[in-house]
């Protein structure tokens, strides 16, 4: 039961990260967002900086999970690796938009703390690595700054799906940096 109520902390500052910023966030707001009893989020969380600890950990794992080997189709050449960008650009700029908006709102606070920030940059580095792999597996030579250019744009792409134009095809620019990076 405990964890339960931990875990719907989590989600509801989530959702009030994601979608008011992170000067909305607070306990009394997580607590009533969340329809918890009040002080139940600083039950888990003491601090503000422990409950955006607790904030930057959550989204991790979440992350992680969405994106865990065997979740996705295999990556078969340059149109599978449109594709599967593409679908992931689509996930975090819709169904998962609060979330999306939710890490950027950290990384911004947290950009200046070493301490907090660090699992935001630890995950950043995992999907590097994990993009780095996909191209690598579909011809692309040199992988790594391949796989920083095409991570800046995907971020770029959400952004501007988030910020601006939410209905923006992704697609083109995509294939387009796809294709200059030598993969077809």
């Amino acid at each position: 039961m405990a964890a339960a109520t931990r875990e719907r902390a989590l989600e509801a500052a989530v959702e009030l990260l994601g979608a008011e910023g992170v000067r909305a966030l607070s306990h009394a707001r997580v607590d009533a967002r969340a329809g918890l009893p009040p002080g139940s989020t600083s039950n888990w969380f003491r601090t503000r900086r422990a409950l955006l600890g607790g904030l930057v950990d959550w989204v991790a794992e979440r992350e992680r999970a969405d994106f865990a080997p065997g979740t996705w189709p295999a990556v078969i050449g340059p149109d599978g690796l449109v594709d599967g960008l593409c679908a992931m650009i689509e996930l975090q700029s819709g169904p998962w938009a609060t979330r999306t908006r939710a890490r950027y709102a950290l990384f911004l606070e947290l950009a200046h703390d070493r301490d907090l920030g660090e699992p935001l940059r630890r995950q950043r580095r995992v999907f590097e690595e994990w993009t780095e792999h996909l191209l690598d597996a579909v011809g692309i030579a040199d992988p790594v700054p391949a796989a920083r250019a095409l991570m800046a744009l995907a971020d770029g792409l959400l952004l501007h799906r988030l910020t601006v134009d939410p209905d923006l095809d992704v697609r083109p620019a995509v294939e387009r940096t796809v294709r200059a990076l030598g993969a077809g």
